[in-house]
């Protein structure tokens, strides 16, 4: 079954009906057969309901409706959208489905917080006014934090797409900025809204998280305060994420309070590396030599790229040239790497 393209023409597809009714007409086989599956007749109606049935959507004023609701929220029409909601109140929530860009499908509101990126063109952009988007769909019935059972929230993904206006709405509407992340959500696995924005980079959001009073154990632990954060019920996964960020920012009494709170000191993050790992990479010396006196095996290969903390610091170092860090930690691991000496 196809999926519609991400900028679907309704005159393209109507010339598609006509060209399956003019070739059953001609007793094309395969014409006729696809109309059969749908209708008796051999119409025009037939043939739009042939296409759209082919797509996905139960009729063709189906199709037309959600190609319509697309192109709204695309063009962030706040006078658009509410004629639409007021004939299909239904939309602001029913889920976006049988779009090529989104197979797995998207909520109206999940859809509006990863406009800032153009899947038609695998490129950034700016898109003002998404808030009053968002804001509109809210007011319609819109959860602002999801459906139970959703991989992430509304609020996670504007954070990980960087778009800090609807950001700012869900927080007004009383998103859970303590929520986290599903264990197999495709983004940040476990990670709260504060820690999405932070792994991709989207400062403005960071901002407007740390405003509203978000606190994450990672982020936390880079700024080397976890006490109010840690607990016995601490998940293992937040507490090896913990563990690199401290290891990343050099805060060894964090990294001490994570591995008194049995944390493996080779414990492996989402990303499949460990402190040690992170640490060299950063060009910590400090810390990799405080991970190392509690154990941390210099042996240890990632599970994305099999490479060692010596190999990673190698690798950052080549990037980012000397002065970092790197010659130092390169001294220290060299000598203990398997094959390395």
């Amino acid at each position: 079954m196809p999926d519609l393209p991400s900028r679907p023409d309704l005159d393209q597809l109507r010339r598609q009906a006509k060209d399956l009714l003019r070739a059953a007409q001609r007793d094309d086989a395969d014409a006729v057969a696809r109309l059969h599956a749908v209708s008796d007749r051999l119409i025009l109606d037939s043939a739009l309901l042939a296409v759209a049935r082919e797509h996905g959507f139960a009729s063709w004023a189906k199709l037309k409706t959600e190609v319509d609701r697309r192109e709204i929220l695309d063009a962030r029409d706040v006078t658009r959208l509410n004629a639409l909601l007021a004939e299909h109140p239904e939309l602001a929530v029913e889920p976006m489905l049988h779009w090529c860009d989104h197979p797995q499908g998207a909520t109206p509101l999940g859809y509006v917080a990863m406009l800032r990126y153009d899947t038609s063109r695998g490129s950034w952009r700016d898109v003002p006014g998404t808030g009053a988007i968002a804001r509109k769909l809210l007011e319609a019935g819109a959860a602002p934090d999801g459906a139970p059972g959703d991989a992430e929230t509304p609020l996670m993904t504007a954070a990980s797409y960087g778009d800090a206006e609807v950001a700012r709405v869900l927080v007004e509407a009383g998103a859970d900025l303590a929520a986290t992340a599903s264990p197999d959500a495709g983004g940040v696995p476990g990670g709260t809204a504060l820690r999405h924005a932070a792994v991709f980079g989207m400062a403005d959001v960071v901002e407007v998280l740390l405003a509203a009073g978000a606190t994450d154990l990672v982020q936390a632990a880079a700024a080397g305060n976890i006490t109010a954060l840690l607990s016995a019920e601490t998940p293992q996964r937040e507490r090896v994420a913990a563990l690199r960020m401290a290891a990343e920012h050099g805060r060894l009494d964090v990294i001490d309070q994570l591995l008194g709170a049995e944390t493996p000191v080779d414990g492996v993050d989402a990303d499949g590396s460990t402190a040690l790992h992170e640490a060299a990479y950063s060009g910590r010396a400090d810390s990799v030599r405080h991970l190392l006196a509690r154990g941390a095996d210099p042996a240890r290969r990632d599970t994305r790229f099999d490479g060692t903390p010596l190999d990673w610091c190698r690798h950052r170092r080549d990037e980012t040239g000397p002065g970092q860090g790197h010659e130092e930690v390169e001294q220290i691991l060299a000598p203990i790497t398997p094959n390395e000496h």
